[in-house]
This record gives structure tokens, sequence and C-alpha cells, in this order.
């Protein structure tokens, strides 16, 4: 039998954390294994905020033999009390020899103090082993530590000739039901999703994660934690009777209007309303409002699903990390609505390029992962 090598039991590691993938908000996804003799002796996945860490419930299923073992971990363990114990000081309590971690926690708060107590310890320390596919597992924690801001997904749905709804305005619906049981999995994976006033206007969006259509065993429990509502609103014009303001979970309304009887109106059905400074053209400076979703709501990863205007600012003001386009088999025409706002194009050397990650197909449709690319 071919013995496993690290990399195995930290692909190990990195299966088991994506089972938090749409559970853990705010902490990060990480996975455990313990191995002792080449053999698997416990392994866990941190869940939810509040419940035990992956360290621990591996070291709970290894019991005694969690001693001399070997730990593969997705993240450095934590070294701080928060709402749970520092796994850093679990695992030297159970007599783990060794450690081995995907890579360093940007937590301030912990960053290398969890590796200092082990080693303190006698524990041996190696890290980066599959680092890069954990980094990928938790981008938005990643940026909300090291950048004070989360990380921003940006979902269209769009026809082949690149319209996203009808000059009315009409959008519903462009692609097919794989494509929308795809997107409310990216909703349940977010922290927060965020749209334009004008999307709630057109369409009375609800942004909210409906089980019945996530296609997973354990969607009930995944849909109980709806992501943060963020309307985009400077001149306070969402209507009262906006379906957002029913359903369950919050709506924040980011705004830089001044208008006090208008803010009373939002917040007496339930609206949560943030004033904000006006940035360009007297619109809600939208590098503040992604700065407040890190620092005040603990937002990690932000789903933007919103119409031209807002995706074109976004992009225009470098707040996009990634794209998710799902492209319809259809067209709608010149008169239709296009992808993005983008102002200032007015020549080929002012293009925006994107580096394509994925392309695939989702039901009838396609859906294209990219990102921005850097300007070289």
């Amino acid at each position: 039998m071919t013995t496993p090598t690290p990399e195995q039991w930290m692909a190990r590691a990195l299966t088991l954390a994506r089972r938090g993938r749409y559970t853990t908000h705010p902490n990060p996804r990480v996975g455990c294994v313990l191995v002792k003799a080449q053999r698997r002796v416990g392994e866990g996945f941190h869940a939810r905020a509040g419940e035990p860490h992956a360290e621990i419930l591996a070291l709970r299923e290894a019991g005694e033999a969690a001693r001399g073992a070997t730990a593969y971990v997705t993240l450095e363990p934590c070294a701080h009390q928060g709402r749970t114990g520092p796994c850093a000081r679990a695992l030297v309590d159970a007599g783990v020899a060794r450690v081995v971690a995907a890579m360093q926690d940007p937590n301030p708060r912990v960053a290398g103090q969890g590796f200092a107590i082990l080693r303190e310890a006698g524990i041996e320390v190696a890290c980066g082993v599959l680092e890069a596919e954990a980094r990928a597992l938790n981008p938005g924690f990643i940026l909300r530590m090291s950048e004070g801001r989360p990380h921003v997904r940006l979902k269209m749905a769009m026809s082949l000739d690149g319209r996203t709804a009808m000059r009315s305005g009409e959008s519903q619906w462009i692609t097919g039901p794989q494509a929308r049981s795809a997107v409310q999995r990216l909703r349940a994976q977010s922290s927060a999703v965020m749209t334009g006033v004008e999307s709630i206007i057109f369409d009375n969006s609800r942004l909210t994660v409906r089980a019945d259509q996530l296609g997973l065993e354990d969607a009930e429990t995944i849909a109980e934690r709806q992501p943060l509502r963020v309307v985009v609103d400077s001149r306070l014009r969402l209507p009262e009777a906006a379906a957002c303001l029913r359903e369950p979970g919050r709506t924040l309304v980011a705004t830089c209007s001044e208008d006090a009887e208008r803010r009373e109106r939002l917040e007496a059905v339930g609206a949560e309303v943030l004033v904000l400074p006006a940035g360009e053209g007297g619109r809600v400076d939208l590098a503040a409002l992604l700065r407040h979703l890190a620092a005040a709501e603990e937002v990690n990863e932000v789903l933007l699903e919103t119409g031209a205007t807002l995706a074109g600012a976004m992009l225009d003001a470098e707040l996009v990390d990634e794209l998710q386009l799902f492209m319809a088999p259809t067209l709608l025409g010149g008169e239709a609505r296009p992808l993005f706002q983008l102002p200032g194009l007015e020549r080929m050397a002012q293009q925006r390029p994107l580096e394509i990650l994925d392309i695939r197909a989702i039901g009838k449709d396609w859906r294209i992962t990219a990102r921005p690319k850097a300007a070289s």
C-alpha cells in the first residue's frame, strides 16, 4: 500500500473544510486531520461560529491516539480566546507531536502566535502545504483581515449578445433553473448580498437564500442563515413595500441622503439605514461601504447582484475581485440593457481586460468565471 503524502492528508483536510462553505460566517472555513503511524485517527471541520473548531473536533475523535500524532490543518491554529478556546493550546495539551498547516492565519490576533505556542511546547511546525488551495477557500476572510475589506463577487445573467434586461427593465428569467440554483448557492456562501435600488424597483428582488432552489442535502439548515441584504440607494428611493424588507434577516440601506423623514419611514418598515459620505457624482462612496461591511458587520464575501450602473461603478473603482457571468443561449437585441455601464471608454487602449478562470455548462446556460486583469 502506498503511504499517503502530506499533500494527500492536507487535501483531505481541505475537503473537510469545504463542508463549512455555507455556514461558518464570519469565521474561516477550516478542516483538520490527525494522523498517527500513517493512519487517520481523527478529523473535523468548523461548522459555525461559536461551535468547536476543526482541531477540537479532530482531537475529540482521536482521544488518546492524538498523543504523538501529526495534525494537518488548513489554517494556523488560533492562539486567542474568542467564543471558543485557543486551538494551539489544545493541541499542546493533547500531546500532538507535529503540526502541518496550509497557511498562516491573516488575523492580526493570531498571525504566527499559534505557531509560536506550538514551537515553545516542542512541537514541530511546518507551513505551506497546498497553500494556494487553502487561500482560495477563504478569499474574503483573508481580505478582511489583511486589507479591511470583503471579497466582492459580481454575478450577472446575460443573453448571448451581452444584454441583461429588456429596455423596460424586464429581466425574469434570462437563465434556466440550474443557473438560478447555482446563484442560490453563491448567495448561501456569501456574508452579504448587495444590489442597487434600481434593481429592487424593477425586479422587487427578495435577495434571499431559498432552500428549495439550493439543490443541497442540508438545504433547510443552510437557509436558516440569511445573508445581510445591502441596498445601495443614494437618494433613498427604496419603496417601503419592497419585498426584501419583509423577508427574514436584515436589510441595510446604504445612502448619502440627509432626508431624515424618508429615513424614518424606511426604518419603520424594517430597514436599517446607513448614512455614508457621498462619493463621485453625489453617490454613495462604495469603498467606504465595503470598509464598513468588513469592520462593523464582519462580512467576508459580498455577492453583488445588480444592474449595469452599480456593476460598472464597482468595476470602475476596482472593487470587484471576481465575476460570475451566466450566459443564456438567447438574444435580447440592441435596445435591451447592457451588462455594464463603464464610463470613459472611447479607445481600445482603455478596454478593461479580464482573466478567464473557468467556463462550464450549467444546464442549458454557460457560466464564465473571471477576474479583472491587473494592468501590465
